[in-house]
């Protein structure tokens, strides 16, 4: 058995870079995969990594010669195929960690904070230690609940680890992974079963749960907001891109999408409903209600502020479209756009209508799928006005929502490599 200074914590792996010999990364670690069983030590007997096109395969601790502060060093042999969890294993970080255990002595129960895994003498990595916080049942003398101590026990010292009631806190796996994009959280719950996919999504609050369903594929969408309270629900179709929340409408039933609309805000609701009176497929429905519009007198420092939202797409950020007032969707009218480039080159005082590109030629929403996208690959564009025959501004098309709507549907679970690496070896390698 190693020493204590050979113990690895599992909990902060979650994130660690993976190197080959060579010192080029792989990919980076999100779980770790351990056997439990009947009798002796549970064994770890790989890492889950995550590799260049935020895909999951498995990397076996037999391929790892290092594991030191802030990086692993694997042999180089990697198995690139997806990651699929077989029935007999469990997720460290996924499944384990929260995991409320019977402590042998009597005393009570813990919550796992963290396990340890050490190398035996047969190069095996086993799960040894784990960082427990006591259960408290007794509240302080003001009423508060406190938190109870914390200690490193062996794991023998606990009962039934496998146990396959026992349910991990949705949001501590949540801050294993509180630095993903929402698109990497969307992949890591794309792959979660139904039941913890209802619970991590119900753990996440409104914003960050509807920048994470934008970004899945459109039956977890479905799965998921069918699930939640109705309430709860519309408050997230509230929180997402009008495109994007009108798309997932259109896959819902009809009168579950009617009482969804009803229950939204009337003033988010009166663009959604704009929105799914157009086909799919049209300008009309592939565009958003809320691009960054101003009018001519708007200083370029002030627009130059408003592209900084943090709701903006980058692609939505690069242009300001200019409108006679209103400059609410159907604004007045359309009279041009300006690209941030060209803002950057001006005086920031100066009227956004004196710099005014008026040879952009904006699409009707009739306009279809194909119509748009070679519109935007003739004129290099990352977006596009959608006027009506009034010429009255009714939303953008950017280069994303055009790329989401051609690829193949199930594109976003779709991320196997199409090319392969000559300085790296890739070979098949069995689980241990």
């Amino acid at each position: 058995m190693s020493s204590a200074t050979d113990r690895v914590f599992i909990a902060r792996l979650a994130g660690t870079k993976v190197f080959d010999p060579l010192g080029d990364q792989v990919g980076r670690v999100r779980d770790v995969v351990v056997m439990l069983r009947a009798h002796g030590a549970p064994r770890a007997v790989g890492l889950v990594v995550e590799v260049p096109g935020r895909k999951r395969v498995f990397l076996p601790l037999t391929r790892v010669t290092s594991i030191a502060a802030g990086q692993i060093i694997s042999t180089g042999l990697v198995n690139m195929r997806r990651f699929e969890q077989r029935p007999t294993e469990t997720l460290a970080v996924g499944e384990l960690l929260d995991r409320v255990v019977d402590l042998k002595d009597g005393s009570g129960q813990a919550r796992i904070e963290d396990l340890a895994m050490e190398q035996t003498r047969r190069s095996d990595w086993e799960i040894t230690k784990l960082s427990l916080r006591r259960q408290l049942t007794a509240s302080g003398a003001l009423g508060l609940r406190r938190r109870g101590e914390t200690w490193i026990a062996d794991v023998d010292d606990v009962r039934a680890l496998a146990r396959t009631g026992a349910e991990q806190s949705a949001k501590l796996l949540l801050a294993a992974y509180e630095e993903l994009k929402p698109a990497d959280l969307a992949e890591v719950l794309h792959e979660l079963g139904d039941t913890r996919q209802l619970e991590v999504a119900s753990a996440l609050d409104n914003e960050r749960l509807a920048d994470v369903l934008e970004e899945l594929p459109e039956d977890d969408q479905v799965a998921i907001l069918s699930r939640l309270d109705v309430a709860r629900a519309a408050d997230v179709l509230e929180a997402m891109q009008p495109d994007d929340a009108a798309d997932l409408l259109h896959d819902l039933p009809d009168a579950q999408a009617a009482e969804l609309l009803e229950l939204m805000e009337p003033d988010e609701a009166k663009d959604v409903r704009r929105l799914l009176s157009y086909d799919e497929n049209t300008a009309g429905g592939l565009m958003t209600t809320e691009p960054v519009i101003v009018s001519p007198e708007t200083p370029i420092a002030t627009c130059l502020a408003q592209i900084r939202r943090a709701d903006l797409s980058p692609a939505l950020a690069s242009t300001v479209f200019v409108v006679r007032p209103p400059v609410e969707t159907p604004t007045g009218r359309f009279l041009g756009v300006v690209h941030f480039q060209r803002m950057l080159r001006e005086p920031p005082h100066e009227a956004i209508g004196a710099i005014l590109d008026t040879d952009i030629e904006p699409v009707r929403t009739s306009a279809t799928l194909s119509e748009v996208s070679r519109m935007m690959a003739t004129y290099n564009m990352l977006a596009i006005p959608v006027i009506d025959n009034e010429r009255h501004l009714l939303g953008a098309i950017s280069i994303d929502d055009v790329l989401d709507h051609m690829l193949p549907e199930d594109w976003r679970g779709s991320t196997e490599l199409t090319e392969s690496d000559p300085s790296r070896t890739v070979r098949e390698v069995d689980r241990g």
